[in-house]
């Protein structure tokens, strides 16, 4: 099997279904991975309207925000602005084991697949495509238009993986939580992370023999 990843850079971008990343982020930091997190400006204002979350605006901030709230170990956790250059994501010296886009909106679907690097997000997919670390795109739209659906054909040949926020119901979900974990387990299983937030296909349903 191959290795749980050391360091995954994780954005947070405008569409709908900030659950979907605030999950992933979780189980990210209980699983030990160390995070490179992004957040941009229409992401933030998505969390304040889906969530009850009072994320602060900076990232100093919101990375003491979401290690005490996910009890981080030191230095687990790193927020980076949107444009901070410097980061490590930014370069192809020093890129993380895999990046995750969740959720990610088309806008930057459109951006990645046609190489923008305008923000941080942009450019840090920019450095994973080409240093050929897994890149996984959880786009949040319905329907796809035809413009969509070719960025996506685009990025799948340059080996992205595009993984749309589609949960299953075989697990019997009793409410929204178990949708949204369908969607994480999926992530991780791909970031190659254990979990078992899911019934997996095939397997019993608790209790029944």
């Amino acid at each position: 099997m191959a290795e749980t990843p050391g360091t995954v850079a994780l954005a947070f971008t405008g569409a709908s279904g900030a659950q979907y990343g605030l999950r992933l982020l979780e189980c990210l930091i209980r699983a030990g991975v160390r995070v490179y997190l992004m957040v941009s400006r229409p992401a933030q204002m998505v969390i304040s309207m889906e969530t009850d979350l009072s994320m602060p605006g900076r990232p100093r901030e919101i990375e003491q925000f979401f290690s005490e709230r996910f009890n981080a170990a030191p230095g687990q956790l790193r927020v980076f602005d949107r444009e901070q250059w410097t980061a490590p994501v930014a370069s192809g010296s020093s890129p993380p084991d895999a990046m995750v886009i969740c959720p990610c909106t088309t806008a930057t679907l459109a951006a990645v697949s046609g190489g923008a690097s305008r923000s941080l997000i942009e450019r840090a997919a920019d450095v994973a495509l080409k240093e050929r670390r897994r890149l996984i795109l959880v786009v949040r739209e319905t329907p796809f238009s035809e413009i969509h659906l070719e960025h996506m054909l685009r990025l799948t040949r340059m080996g992205a993986v595009i993984m749309p926020a589609n949960p299953a119901f075989y697990h019997r979900p009793e409410g929204v939580d178990q949708l949204v974990d369908f969607v994480v387990s999926r992530i991780l299983d791909h970031l190659h992370v254990p979990n078992d937030l899911i019934r997996r296909w095939g397997a019993e349903p608790a209790g029944e023999e």
